[in-house]
């Protein structure tokens, strides 16, 4: 007789159920068979562990997005009698009716819906509704956390019980609302549940209108409104006027200002200011918006009156008593009529510098300070800051201010001159030892001839007249003028420069093109979406736009000059690419792709749709220019082609995104068949152009068929695309060998 099992201990029970949530995670499919499978385990009756980890499992069963509507319902039906035992408890443990209160909230919208299409069921309704009275029963007397999510539950009544705006997303059952249930429900009366509705809105509003100082409600019950406001538009007018009445700041009168209490006025300020501004940023046309920023205003202000009053500088009388008042700076008084006057002291007499006839501060310190020690970007920002914020009338003052100085020293300069002339203009003081002629200085007699000193006025009067003409002069200096005249200094002219050195100067000039891009790396982020063909070069300075600018000198810098007259032929363009700048930017970009062709293949589409772009302009203008998009597509093609595998899908993208295909160029593809492991990417790309570019459909398929004939290992895969888009052709060339065959010696055997 085999021992009975031991039985497992809590520990070993929590691992497997962990394993079992790890399941589900991986694949939602197994929701409904391990949800019913825990549910004998997690009852009223087990262990504390099991039933807090069964209740919380249960709540994030019904709320994940993973479900579909149908596996919801099945799911929600199941754990309503596991759901009910747990929270119905008298003694339950906190954590388990938490997060059984968080599983009904989930689960009551989805059991609305189900009895709407479900009548008959009538057991699930009384489960549900005895879930409801139980935690409308708890709400008041539970702890905090219990109370939000009993909010939350609050919540989902009454979105599930008012009519709906229908113009949010369905998601997560919100969508069930009063006008989805029929008038003549045999279960659910659309009356009594709206009446229901608007009792248990009034309870959650009531905590706004009693000014609660439980910050954590506060907080969960403005985060519930928010979703009624946007969702319900009947409930919007009575939660508006509850928040407008609410008053953060009461809790502020009522006890001492401590860290705390700040702490909670601030989150209650912000929560109800953002709710605000975010439904007068989704609603701007709302019919209360001017009340609503009216009362956002009136929060701001209340915050800056109650909470930033240890954050203000201190009075005036309190910074002179502290010693502030030389470093305080310029003050600016508000005279009787409200206007601000701006004190600004004039000019010292005698010279001045440049910086003191525009310095209007008095602070010695501020004067000293060395304002080229501030980095020119942010004395930019301040400056522009600065004369942003600046009231007008002070500035006003200050230019007035500035005029007055410059009239004041212009005044002092013509003064100074005066009287410099008049000074000039009086006689020496004649020394009486040694006055010639025996003239006294007290002689009465004598007269000195002198002119009269000018006055103000006609100094005045010179300075803005035009200036005097020059005396004229006699040949012998206009002799010596031009003599002494310098000559007219030119350059030499530069040295001419053989072919040989142009060339090499060339390649130098392209190959610092390129320096650039070894800065410039594309980082491991997102890639931008692209602003088109008409987009700027380089609009910023980041590897994109480096790469556009390279292709576009490329292409477009020699457009119209490579024409017979310049020596190059057009037919020898690519021959010849030591001769132009653009040929030699092509060869530098050629290799800068291959280096690295499945990252830069977007490099090569965007430099071949430079060169498509012009040869089409080339063409349309009449010039006489080579083409070279042909050749450079070619080319690419080649260089790449031997180094595919099986895997890569930078071919199929390639032929997909360049601007023009030919058949010579689907020709190239020929080259993959000689390898049976890179048959199918050949064949793969040549059908994806089929189906997906139509203009080139038939030179695909012309290639698909020349693959068939050339390529026996071939034929199985390209047979099959053959079969649906040539029907008949394998059919035709069979036939045509078999005739071969019998009458023409050495035909080909052909087999499908």
């Amino acid at each position: 007789m085999a021992a009975p099992a031991k039985p497992l201990t809590v520990n070993e029970q929590l691992q497997q159920l962990n394993a079992a949530r790890k399941i589900v995670l991986e694949n939602p499919a197994y929701y409904d068979k391990i949800v019913k499978g825990i549910l004998p385990i997690i009852g009223p009756s087990s262990p504390v562990e099991l039933r807090r980890w069964g209740a919380e499992f249960l709540a994030e069963s019904l709320s994940t997005p993973a479900l579909n509507s149908r596996g919801k319902e099945n799911l929600t039906v199941a754990i309503l009698e596991t759901l009910r035992s747990l929270v119905e408890s008298q003694t339950e443990d906190p954590l388990v009716l938490k997060a059984s209160v968080m599983a009904a909230a989930s689960a009551y919208p989805v059991v609305v819906r189900w009895i709407i299409h479900n009548a008959y069921h009538t057991e699930s309704w009384e489960h549900m509704s005895a879930i409801k009275s139980r935690i409308l029963r708890i709400w008041d007397g539970a702890l905090t956390p219990i109370k939000i999510c009993c909010i939350k539950f609050a919540q989902r009544v009454v979105l599930a019980q008012t009519a709906s705006n229908n113009t949010e997303q369905k998601l997560n059952g919100l969508d069930v609302s009063l006008d989805k249930i029929p008038p003549n429900h045999q279960r659910l009366d659309p009356r009594y549940l709206e009446a229901e509705a608007t009792g248990l809105l009034d309870r959650m509003l009531g905590t706004l209108q009693d000014n609660s100082s439980d910050v954590v409600l506060v907080d969960a019950t403005l985060n519930a409104l928010s979703v009624l406001i946007r969702t319900r538009p009947g409930t919007s007018n009575r939660i508006l006027n509850a928040v407008l009445n609410f008053n953060p700041f009461t809790i502020a009168n009522s006890s001492p200002m401590t860290s705390k209490t700040k702490v909670m006025i601030k989150s209650m300020e912000k929560t109800t200011r953002m709710l605000l501004i975010h439904l007068m940023k989704r609603e701007p046309g709302h019919p209360m918006a001017q009340r609503i920023h009216q009362h956002i205003e009136k929060l701001m202000r209340s915050r800056a009156e109650v909470l930033d009053e240890a954050g203000r500088k201190r009075a005036l009388a309190d910074q002179a008593a502290a010693g502030y008042g030389d470093a305080k700076r310029q003050r600016v008084e508000v005279a009787a009529t409200g206007v601000p006057q701006l004190q600004i002291q004039p000019l010292a007499p005698g010279p001045q510098s440049l910086a003191a006839l525009f310095t209007l501060t008095t602070n010695p310190g501020l004067q000293a300070f060395d304002a080229t020690q501030i980095p020119v970007a942010m004395a930019s920002r301040i400056s522009v800051k600065t004369l942003a914020t600046i009231d007008q009338q002070i500035l006003n003052q200050a230019l007035m201010g500035i005029r007055n100085r410059l009239s004041a020293y212009k005044a002092g300069a013509v003064a100074a001159a005066a009287a410099a002339a008049t000074a000039a203009a009086q006689p020496a003081v004649l020394n009486p030892d040694t006055a010639p002629l025996g003239i006294d200085e007290d002689d009465d007699d004598y007269e000195p001839d002198f002119y009269a000193a000018e006055d103000t006025e006609q100094i005045l009067n010179k300075l803005d007249g035009p200036p005097p003409e020059e005396p004229p002069q006699d040949q012998n200096a206009e002799t010596d003028t031009a003599l002494t005249a310098l000559a007219t200094f030119k350059l030499p002219p530069p040295p001419s420069l053989d072919p040989e050195a142009v060339v090499k100067v060339g390649q130098i000039a392209a190959a610092r093109v390129f320096g650039p891009l070894s800065t410039l790396e594309e980082p491991a982020v997102l890639r931008k979406p692209k602003a088109g063909i008409n987009r700027l070069a380089a609009s910023s300075y980041d590897r994109d736009s480096w790469l556009t600018l390279i292709t576009r000198l490329a292409t477009r810098s020699s457009a119209g000059l490579e024409d017979a007259s310049s020596g190059i032929k057009p037919e020898e363009a690519l021959d010849q690419s030591r001769m132009t700048l653009g040929t030699m930017i092509r060869e530098l970009l050629y290799n800068y792709v291959l280096e690295d062709f499945r990252r830069r293949i977007e490099t090569a589409v965007a430099w071949l749709c430079e060169e498509w772009y012009n040869d089409q302009i080339t063409k349309r203008s009449k010039l006489d220019g080579p083409l070279h998009y042909e050749k450079c597509a070619q080319r690419l093609l080649d260089g790449f082609l031997p180094y595919l595998t099986a895997q890569d899908k930078i071919l199929t993208r390639f032929l997909a995104e360049i601007p023009e295909l030919s058949r010579a160029l689907l020709g190239r593809l020929t080259a993959l068949c000689r390898d049976p492991t890179t048959v199918q990417l050949a064949l793969t790309s040549l059908l994806y152009l089929a189906m997906m570019r139509p203009p080139v459909r038939e030179i695909a398929l012309d290639t698909v068929q020349d693959i068939w004939i050339e390529f026996e290992d071939a034929r199985p895969l390209a047979a099959k695309y053959l079969v649906k888009w040539r029907p008949g052709f394998i059919e035709a060339q069979t036939a045509a060998a078999s005739a071969g065959s019998d009458g023409t010696p050495n035909a080909p055997a052909i087999t499908a």
